[in-house]
């Protein structure tokens, strides 16, 4: 009988998912945590509730120059009109965002639609 000895660098690395709930304390920590990241990236807070942990954050759309994309329209000859008009639809909407906790303590961020 002949025994194989095999390193710990020929197995494969798992991550292992801790299966226990948060404590009401660190789902608090982390749902703030959360928002003054936001608010730090230039969301502002639209709404917050602190028993249901979550909250609602806004972000203006992007101003854009015309002038200057004007200018650059004309140099490339009429090229840049489609980066043009998907700054000024796309770039110039309001973004909002769900910050919340679900039922396990874990922090989960979604899109809002805004029409």
């Amino acid at each position: 009988m002949k025994f194989k000895v095999v390193s710990h660098a020929d197995k494969p690395k798992r991550m292992i998912m801790k299966s226990s709930k948060l404590s009401q304390e660190q789902s608090v920590q982390v749902f703030s945590n959360m928002i003054s990241n936001k608010v730090h990236n230039g969301f502002t807070l639209e709404e917050r509730n602190d028993e249901l942990l979550f909250a609602v954050l806004s972000k203006g759309g992007k101003v854009v120059n015309h002038s200057l994309n004007f200018m650059i329209f004309c140099l490339t000859l009429g090229l840049w009109s489609f980066a043009w008009l998907y700054l000024t639809f796309e770039a110039s909407k309001q973004k909002k965002v769900l910050v919340a906790i679900d039922e396990d303590g874990f922090p989960f961020e979604e899109k809002c639609l805004v029409a």
